[in-house]
């Protein structure tokens, strides 16, 4: 395959040869016999964007769930049509509910919008489902009652924390198909991404190994989760990824047993990637870490709030991290209302982590979070919520900086991909040049993605050649 004339970095125009999976030549080159030409026409080529923090299987099942936060979701009125909207009688799924909707849920506020059909509804936060009366019923019919179920007065009050494992027993359920999330992540020139669910085990890398196999998923996956996982159970265009350690502020684990779970993993021959979306749960990683000892892949996820003191802690102990630059978009109007204002600026800071000389990624966590990186570049240039304020100015970064984000490799953060001979055909064609697309990111459009040479997304308008 050929692409003819695309920019690369740097804003050379040139042709690109791709054989047998790898980029084999780069300049002005000439067709060969039957070769299939694709006419960039001036539009950047990069390197296929990567998604460094996903939920996959998550993400597939919330595209039949109803959307019950912000921003669709305001009020207690417009949850409660929602819910009372949906088509069916079985199993009704929420997903993206946060308490300045409607407060804490309970079974008997759940009751009392549906109380003919299950329900359970997810907090954005992935950590806490709420269930109504019937649901309750279906999900205690045969299983005991997990120590996450919170009861008040003898009765169970709907409220499931931290239980997912559970519930997903009770349910039946089997792993999701995953063709949906692989055309969404395609449209966005996504070519990778490291699926970072704490859960995942053999059974989930097999799953993701099939579901690439018959190329539902086409991307590449980097799979985090449980300690046992291993190399063996890795297949296709799966590799296996760190060992993920999910810290909860209300419930941290032991200290000793962290640091235990560190050097663990290490043993092992894995990296370590740890949940922090508190200042807490930082300051206990990088301590555990301090403790552990740190090997290359090491990272911490989300570093939602990182005061300069633990900011100089990350780069003194040479961890990587992994942000979510567009949760300040998304959600920053409601960070202006629930975080303090001198907490404000510590949020989701991208700035301060380069000039520290932080190894520095950023994915989407969807479905907690919207899944296009593009959108998300936007927002760590403009740091703005969505009615327009600003969070932390000083973080911002410039264009080139925001797409450095996605262009890490995902098996070592520090080492930068770029399209180059002997480089994977892993390929992104914007349908505009690079001094255009900066100028407004959120409105880029991907032409097409390959994955090692082979098309994922085709949006060129051509007739082959």
């Amino acid at each position: 395959m050929l692409i003819a004339r695309a920019e690369l970095e740097g804003g050379e125009v040139q042709d690109v040869r791709v054989q047998r999976g790898v980029i084999t030549a780069i300049g002005t080159l000439e067709p060969l016999p039957e070769e299939t030409v694709v006419a960039a026409g001036g539009g950047l080529l990069l390197p296929g964007l990567h998604d460094h923090h996903i939920h996959a299987a998550a993400l597939a099942a919330s595209l039949t769930s109803v959307r019950c936060g912000p921003p669709e979701i305001a009020d207690a009125e417009a949850f409660a049509a929602a819910l009372q909207a949906a088509p069916g009688g079985g199993w009704l799924r929420g997903t993206g509910y946060h308490e300045s909707v409607a407060g804490l849920l309970d079974a008997a506020g759940l009751d009392a919008i549906v109380a003919d059909r299950p329900v359970r509804v997810q907090h954005r936060s992935g950590r806490m489902w709420f269930l109504n009366s019937a649901a309750l019923d279906i999900l205690l019919a045969d299983h005991a009652p997990p120590p996450g179920l919170e009861r008040e007065d003898g009765r169970f009050t709907g409220r499931l924390f931290d239980e997912d494992a559970w519930m997903k027993r009770a349910l039946g359920s089997h792993p999701p198909c995953l063709a949906a999330v692989g055309a969404i992540l395609a449209r966005a020139g996504v070519t990778g991404l490291t699926d970072m669910s704490p859960a995942n085990d053999a059974v989930m890398a097999r799953h993701f190994a099939a579901q690439g196999a018959d190329r539902s998923l086409p991307q590449r996956v980097l799979l985090a989760g449980r300690m046992d996982l291993t190399s063996a159970d890795m297949a296709g265009r799966v590799q296996l990824g760190p060992a993920k350690l999910h810290l909860h502020e209300a419930d941290l684990p032991d200290f000793d047993d962290a640091v235990s779970f560190v050097r663990a993993a290490h043993a092992r021959g894995r990296a370590v990637a740890v949940h922090c979306a508190t200042e807490v749960e930082l300051v206990f990683t990088l301590a555990a870490f301090d403790a552990a000892g740190v090997e290359p892949g090491d990272r911490i996820e989300h570093a939602s709030i990182a005061p300069d003191s633990a900011v100089d802690e990350i780069a003194r102990l040479g961890l990587a991290v992994v942000s979510q630059p567009h949760f300040v978009a998304e959600r920053g109007d409601i960070y202006r209302t629930d975080v303090e204002p001198d907490l404000q600026p510590l949020l989701y800071r991208l700035g301060a982590f380069r000039d520290a000389g932080v190894t520095l990624a950023a994915g989407s966590d969807a479905p907690f979070g919207g899944p296009d990186p593009w959108a998300a570049m936007a927002a760590a240039v403009s740091r703005r919520t969505r009615d327009g304020e600003l969070i932390g100015e000083a973080e911002a970064l410039t264009p080139e900086q925001a797409l450095d984000l996605y262009l890490r490799a995902p098996e070592a953060l520090e080492r930068r991909r770029r399209v180059a001979v002997g480089a994977a055909a892993d390929l992104c064609l914007i349908d505009r040049s690079w001094a255009q697309a900066r100028r407004a990111l959120e409105a880029v459009r991907v032409r097409a993605a390959w994955v090692e040479g082979r098309m994922i997304l085709d949006g060129v308008d051509q007739a082959p050649v």
